[in-house]
């Protein structure tokens, strides 16, 4: 029975094709007898081959044994549609590089590009759905279980809402969380965040000057408000705060990199580039090597920038 549903699914497949036998044996190296045999099930490919007739066919070896298969335009729809089905990475990986076959080939089809995109909008759609759910694990963990963790997941969370639409909802909520806890510092980070999301730095601006008040030794509130600045083009007072996040001591030398990519964005290359080499060495000296690789890399951009100008 199942060498039965199998040579009838191969000569289904290649008909839908509109694949002569000699062009299917041409394909996988074979003879046109050999390709009649596997449809009147006198033999079946090897398991090899098996693989690559499923290619051809723009289908899956599972398709072969199942009665009611369809064959589709190419072999990276049909591993759309598994995607689309299972939401397993692995599955999405697989098509993504059928299809990265295709673009360079230049093999694309309008129907191909659709489905290109519509994969990548399926995996974009599950992706936020599940970092939502482990952004919100994280949050019910509370800032006691690991505080680091706590607010990121809090200020990640409130980014990629914003990211989908969904930033007054943030902000209002933001708002509220300050009025029922005005000591808390991290609640005025978030909710001065909220307005960098939104890109109202007036806002933002206004509660930061409220929030120093508050908690003047806050090292992340002075990089925020120098960021603030930064877009509203107030540059001396961005460097300010950031010399200021630098005293009270930041986690990763972030005032250096702030600094960098301002002085970047003021088309100054070559301070850049120097604020890039001293925040290299830090992290060296402090055996964050990585990080210090990536610190010179991103000079060394800044750099030829500078040459090209």
């Amino acid at each position: 029975m199942t060498n039965n549903i199998l040579s009838e699914n191969f000569k289904k497949f290649r008909v839908a094709k509109g694949l002569t036998q000699e062009q299917v044996a041409t394909a996988l190296h074979v003879n046109a007898q050999t390709v009649s045999r596997w449809e009147c099930a006198a033999t079946l490919p090897d398991v090899l081959t098996l693989p690559e007739l499923a290619k051809l066919y723009g289908v899956t070896v599972d398709d072969f044994y199942k009665k009611s298969s369809v064959a589709y335009a190419n072999y990276a729809q049909r591993l759309a549609s598994v995607y689309e089905l299972t939401l397993n990475p692995e599955d999405f990986l697989q098509c993504i590089l059928e299809f990265e076959k295709m673009i360079k080939n230049n093999e694309l089809s309008t129907s191909d590009k659709w489905n290109l995109a519509a994969t990548y909008h399926i995996m974009l759609c599950d992706c936020k759905e599940k970092a939502l759910k482990w952004y919100d694990k994280t949050i019910a963990d509370g800032v006691d279980a690991d505080s680091h963790a706590y607010c990121r997941a809090r200020s990640m969370k409130n980014q990629l809402l914003f990211d989908f639409g969904k930033g007054g909802e943030v902000i209002t909520e933001q708002l509220s969380i300050c009025e029922q806890h005005p000591n808390n510092v991290n609640e005025w980070i978030f909710l001065i965040e909220a307005y960098i999301y939104d890109k109202n730095y007036a806002e933002a601006y206004s509660v930061f000057c409220k929030a120093i008040e508050r908690f003047p030794d806050n090292w992340t509130l002075f990089i925020h408000g120098g960021e603030i600045c930064q877009a509203l083009k107030k540059y001396d007072e961005a460097f300010s705060y950031w010399d200021k996040a630098g005293e009270l001591g930041t986690d990763f030398f972030d005032e250096y990199y702030c600094k960098a990519f301002c002085y970047e964005d003021m088309g100054e290359y070559e301070k850049s580039y120097e604020t890039y080499l001293k925040l290299a060495k830090l992290l060296r000296d402090s055996h964050y090597d990585v990080e210090a690789d990536m610190a010179e890399e991103d000079g060394q951009k800044v750099l030829q920038k500078m040459h090209n100008k």
